[in-house]
Order: C-alpha cells, then sequence, then structure tokens
C-alpha cells in the first residue's frame, strides 16, 4: 500500500475512525485478535506510506474492568479501560464471542452499554457467537445476521425475531455486522477498510495478513472441501473429491453410484447418512466452488466459466449462485475479483473452456 494508492478525495478527507473492541473472560482470542490486526496492519501501511503519521484507526480494548482477561484459551489479554467509562468517540465497536455462549452474556452490564452505544457508533459488529449479545439486546430484532456454523440453530430457536443466515461468512443489515466462525472476523475488517479506503487498501492489508481477499460475506461457511473431511467413510470421501476435481463431469446419481459399485438408491441413501446431504446439493456446492475460483482468478467469459464448472450454461450457473448465495455470477465477480487477464474468446465445448481457463490460472500461478 503506498500513498498513490489514496485518491485524492480520501488524501483531503482523511479520518481517524476508532475502533474498540469488548474483552471478557473466556472469550475466544482468534475473535478479539485478527480483526484488530487487520485495523492494525492498515495503520502501518499508511504510517509506512507517509500518508498518517498518526493511527488513523485507533484502537483500545475495553473490558468490565482495565486490566487482564483471560481467554477462552488461558491466554491473557490487557484491557486498556472500563467500557462503561465510555460514552462516545467510537467509529466502530466490535463484540467477539466464545466458545461458551454463557460467557457472552453473562455480564448485563455489558449488554446495557452495548444497547446505548448501539445509537453513537457508526458501525456495530459481531464476531462468532458476539452475535448472541446483540441478540439478547434486541439489537437484531427484525434484522438479519448470522454466527458460527454450529450455533445458528441455537441463535435462530433462541431469538426466532432475528432471520438468521447459517450460509454466510459475514452479512450486513444496516449500521449491524455480524459474522461466521473465527476467522470470518478478518474478512469482515477486510470489508470495512475496503468500506473506508477502498479495495486496493484492503487488498494491501490481506496480503501482508497472507490470507486471500476473496471471500465475500455471502461465499458460504461451507466449502465443498471442508465439507469432504465430514464422512469417515473412505470410499466416499475418495468419490467426493474426485467430484471436486471433475466439476465438469456427468455427476448425476447413477453416474456417482457406479463409481461406487451400489444402486443409485442405496448410494444416496448412504451419501446422505454419511455427509448430511443429497448427491446433487454436494455437487451444486461443489460446482459453485469451482466457479468462484475461476470468476476470481480469470476475466473469462461467464459463459466459459459455465461450462468448464459443470453447469452447462450461465443461466443454469446463475440461478444457483442466486439460490445458495443470494447474488449473480456478474455480481460476485465485479465486487470480489481482482484484474486478472484479458478475456479468452467464446468457447462452445467443455474441453476449449479447460484449456482456456487452465492457461489463465497457470498465468497467475507464474505471476
Amino acid at each position: 500500500m503506498n500513498q498513490s494508492s489514496v485518491s485524492h478525495r480520501q488524501a483531503t478527507e482523511a479520518k481517524v475512525r476508532p475502533i474498540a473492541i469488548v474483552a471478557f473472560d473466556g472469550v475466544e482470542i482468534v475473535d478479539l485478535t485478527a480483526p484488530l490486526d487487520v485495523f492494525a496492519l492498515c495503520n502501518e501501511a499508511f504510517r509506512r506510506s507517509g500518508f498518517a503519521k498518526d493511527p488513523l484507526y485507533p484502537i483500545q480494548v475495553l473490558a468490565k474492568k482495565p486490566g487482564l482477561v483471560t481467554t477462552s484459551c488461558g491466554i491473557r489479554i490487557h484491557a486498556d479501560s472500563a467500557y462503561g467509562d465510555i460514552s462516545d468517540d467510537i467509529d466502530t465497536l466490535l463484540i467477539p464471542g466464545s466458545p461458551e455462549v454463557s460467557a457472552v452474556l453473562s455480564d448485563p452490564s455489558l449488554q446495557e452499554w452495548v444497547r446505548a452505544m448501539s445509537t453513537r457508533v457508526r458501525r456495530l459488529v459481531s464476531v462468532c457467537t458476539g452475535a448472541f449479545l446483540l441478540a439478547e439486546t434486541g439489537l437484531l430484532d427484525g434484522r438479519r445476521a448470522t454466527t458460527h456454523w454450529a450455533y445458528c440453530s441455537r441463535l435462530a430457536t433462541e431469538y426466532p425475531s432475528v432471520t438468521v443466515e447459517p450460509d454466510r461468512i459475514f452479512l450486513r443489515d444496516g449500521p449491524i455486522s455480524t459474522s461466521g466462525g473465527i476467522t470470518s472476523g478478518i474478512d469482515l475488517a477486510l470489508s470495512l477498510v475496503e468500506e473506508d479506503w477502498g479495495r486496493e487498501q484492503a487488498l494491501g492489508v490481506a496480503r501482508m495478513m497472507v490470507v486471500f481477499l476473496k471471500r465475500p460475506g455471502g461465499q458460504s461457511q461451507f466449502s465443498g472441501y471442508l465439507v469432504s473431511e465430514a464422512t469417515d467413510h473412505p470410499d466416499l470421501r475418495t468419490l467426493m473429491l474426485w467430484i471436486m476435481e471433475h466439476p465438469a463431469e456427468n455427476l448425476t446419481v447413477e453416474v456417482l453410484a457406479d463409481r461406487m459399485a451400489m444402486s443409485p438408491r442405496n448410494f444416496a441413501r448412504v451419501f446422505q447418512e454419511r455427509t448430511g446431504m443429497t448427491p446433487a446439493k454436494f455437487v451444486e456446492k461443489t460446482r459453485i466452488d469451482a466457479a468462484r475460483h475461476f470468476l476470481g482468478e480469470s476475466d473469462h467469459r461467464i459463459e466459459t466459466v459455465a461450462v468448464v464448472a459443470g453447469f452447462g450454461d450461465a443461466e443454469r450457473m446463475r440461478r444457483a449462485f442466486i439460490r445458495h448465495l443470494g447474488i449473480s455470477p456478474q455480481d460476485y465477480r465485479e465486487r470480489f475479483t481482482l484484474q486478472g487477464p484479458k478475456p479468452a474468446p467464446s468457447v462452445v465445448t467443455t474441453k476449449q473452456a479447460k484449456a482456456a481457463i487452465f492457461a489463465s490460472v497457470n498465468e497467475f500461478s507464474r505471476a
């Protein structure tokens, strides 16, 4: 990140945006430290470039009282101030989570303070099970929200006035943002930096953290690659890995059952029992993952990506994206991808599509 990457308007309107995060005994340490590291590295990048001598994201950790707070893993974090002593001068307030929801909800005075601060901050953010605190205060009533996938059902059950969307890494509803499990706090924090300073600045921070600026809020917390590890059936796992490596193949239940030497009916039953989803759903999620990769790593036409990802045509891919991600492939590309090589010619066969895409991916790997 350098000063030239900051627009003239940004340079003349540089604004300090204080960041505060709440700490409490039992807090998940990554929920707390990971998003703060995003803002700290952004400060460092601005300092090195000469754009801002002092932090544009001054950071403070707040707790019930100043001093040490014990995280869920046993490491202690020092809180700068008591949250009860702070009534203003916070731009973005972050609420981290804990493996134990009871730890998040253990302090009624914290809930009262967050409720009062919600009208005084520009952005209110939760990471992981921190969403339970926002729900308990009523701040999520009538809003869409997410949390760690393992706690989504509980959040929806205990707070029926909240529309819980488990298939999200993070999402925003007005001034309130919620994010999924643990490291999703990084994705959300990067999106906030992008909102404040533009994509190039957020990308610079992502590079310093050696993470991808590729995961939009609409991306599922479950990729097919993670789901493939959810079964202890070795032959089934091998099949799932093969599916992910061959998304453009004929992947009907009949074809997959034949590879497993099973009847289609028995195969479908075993697959659902061992993975928690139907073969068709896994195939579609795998193809969406493949399409995301190709949309992000090349400028090839939507039609080309649809073929090589196994959808066959762009309209079928569009419907799948809308159904699972709430966004079209074109919008996904415009919002979340980097500038890549020039578009390839239109293709009419799977073989041509694969050749075009793999050439593009190889070009990126050499860069």
